[in-house]
């Protein structure tokens, strides 16, 4: 099993990476998708990401239900899951409580962690700024903060990308931390 976190923040070359990556491994890669094509902005950029990678890959596009779609999945099988950023959103439009939104995430990091296969997760890094003012801001910053961090400890290796350059981030039992 090799799970590898990806986060940055946008446009900073996860995905990309995480494309090459499996490509390089080789043998059936299923692209599992969160987005929505909500405007004509988001549709031109689900068609830039589609067009990014090999077309005889396997693409589901879930924005919600990640582990009722992930299950078939043949473990060998590389995935790449993109991205927890609007999987957290999409569950908070939806009125996702955060008990839920929790609960999915430590299912999708058993599931990762679980594998024979490889699997890239991808998110965007959004703490690092100011507090939003906003309500609905403020819980999509605190739930996809939490999500990352679940994902991340689960994984064998973790990533923050920028300027398109990968920065491997240490384990919390590197500091002495379980």
């Amino acid at each position: 099993m090799t799970v590898t976190f990806l986060t940055g923040g946008a446009r900073s070359g996860k995905s990309y990476a995480a494309v090459l990556a499996a490509a390089e491994i080789g043998g059936d890669v299923t692209f599992v998708a969160t987005a929505t094509a909500l405007d004509d902005e988001m549709t031109a950029r689900i068609e830039r990401h589609r067009a990014e990678r090999p077309s005889s890959w396997t693409t589901i596009e879930e924005p919600v239900d990640l582990t009722v779609e992930l299950a078939p999945i043949a473990d060998a099988e590389t995935v790449i899951i993109d991205c927890l950023t609007l999987w957290v959103t999409n569950q908070l439009l939806n009125d996702s409580a955060w008990a839920v939104i929790e609960e999915r995430a430590h299912d999708l990091a058993r599931w990762a962690s679980a594998r024979t296969g490889h699997t890239f997760i991808i998110s965007n890094e959004v703490g690092s700024g100011i507090v939003p003012l906003g309500e609905l801001t403020r819980a999509f910053q605190d739930a996809l903060g939490t999500v990352n961090a679940i994902i991340s400890n689960a994984a064998d290796r973790a990533f923050v990308f920028i300027a398109g350059r990968p920065l491997a981030l240490g384990h919390t039992s590197d500091i002495g931390m379980p």
